[in-house]
C-alpha cells in the first residue's frame, strides 16, 4: 500500500514549531554572545601567552574540541548535580553551547590575532596608544576581520547542534518535533518540515551575522 503523506497533521502543531525555532534562536544568540567573549578572552590569552591561564585554556580548548557535544551537555545536566550544582534545562544547554563556541572561537580568533604584523604594533605604540587602543583598533578588530566568516560558520554549527539538547528536554525546535511525531505518528511529514526549518534558520543566521559583520566589524578592509 503506498504511503499518503499527510502533512496538515504537521501544519496543526504550527504553533508549537514557531516557539521551538523562537527558543532555538534564543539558546543560538545567548551562548554565542558568551561563547564568543570567552573565545575572544582565550585567543589573547593563548595568542600573547599570558602564563599560567595560556596553560589553562589549552586544556580547555583541547577538552572540548576532543569529545562530543553531547557528553559535555550531559556532564553539565546530569553530572554537576553531584557537586550540588543544579540548573535548568535552559542554563544548561546556554552553558554547555557556549562552552562548545568558546573553545572553537578561541583558536579561530588566535589564528586572526597572531597574523597581526608586529610593525602594526610597533607603529601604533610609537603613536602613543594606550595599550588599550592599540588591542581594539590595531589587534582586535582586523583580527575579527579575518576570522569572521570563520566564525559565523562555527556559530551556525553550534544552533544546529542545538538540536542535541532537546535530550535534556529543552524546549527548542528538535524537543517540538518529538513531541509532535510522538502525536500524530507522522515521523516523515514532521522531521521533513523540521529540517526545512533548519536550513532557514541556518541561513537567516548566516545572513544576520554577515550584516553584522559588514556593518560593526569589517567597516574597512583588514591590513
Amino acid at each position: 500500500m503506498a504511503y499518503q503523506f499527510d502533512f496538515a497533521a504537521v501544519w496543526a502543531y504550527h504553533e508549537m514549531l514557531a516557539q521551538g525555532a523562537m527558543r532555538t534562536l534564543a539558546l543560538t544568540a545567548v551562548g554565542a554572545g558568551i561563547g564568543v567573549a570567552v573565545g575572544t578572552l582565550g585567543a589573547v590569552v593563548r595568542a600573547w601567552r599570558l602564563a599560567p591561564f595560556d596553560r589553562v585554556f589549552g586544556v580547555y580548548v583541547e577538552l572540548i574540541r576532543n569529545t562530543p557535544f553531547i557528553v559535555q551537555l550531559f556532564f553539565i545536566f546530569f553530572g554537576l548535580p553531584s557537586l550540588g550544582v543544579h540548573m535548568s534545562e535552559w542554563q544548561a544547554a546556554v552553558l554547555a553551547m557556549a562552552v562548545n563556541l568558546g573553545a572553537y572561537s578561541t583558536e579561530i580568533i588566535r589564528a586572526g590575532i597572531v597574523a597581526t604584523p608586529r610593525g602594526q604594533i610597533e607603529a601604533a605604540a610609537s603613536l602613543a596608544l594606550s595599550r588599550f587602543e592599540i588591542f581594539r583598533h590595531v589587534v582586535l578588530r582586523p583580527a575579527l576581520q579575518r576570522v569572521w566568516p570563520a566564525l559565523v560558520s562555527q556559530i551556525v554549527i553550534v544552533m544546529l547542534g542545538s538540536s542535541v539538547c532537546s535530550q535534556i528536554s529543552a524546549e527548542e525546535l528538535t524537543f517540538a518535533a518529538n513531541f509532535i511525531q510522538s502525536r500524530n505518528f507522522r515521523a516523515f511529514e514532521t522531521y521533513v518540515v523540521v529540517a526545512v526549518l533548519y536550513l532557514l534558520l541556518a541561513l537567516l543566521v548566516r545572513q544576520l551575522l554577515l550584516w553584522i559583520g559588514r556593518r560593526f566589524v569589517v567597516g574597512r578592509p583588514a591590513t
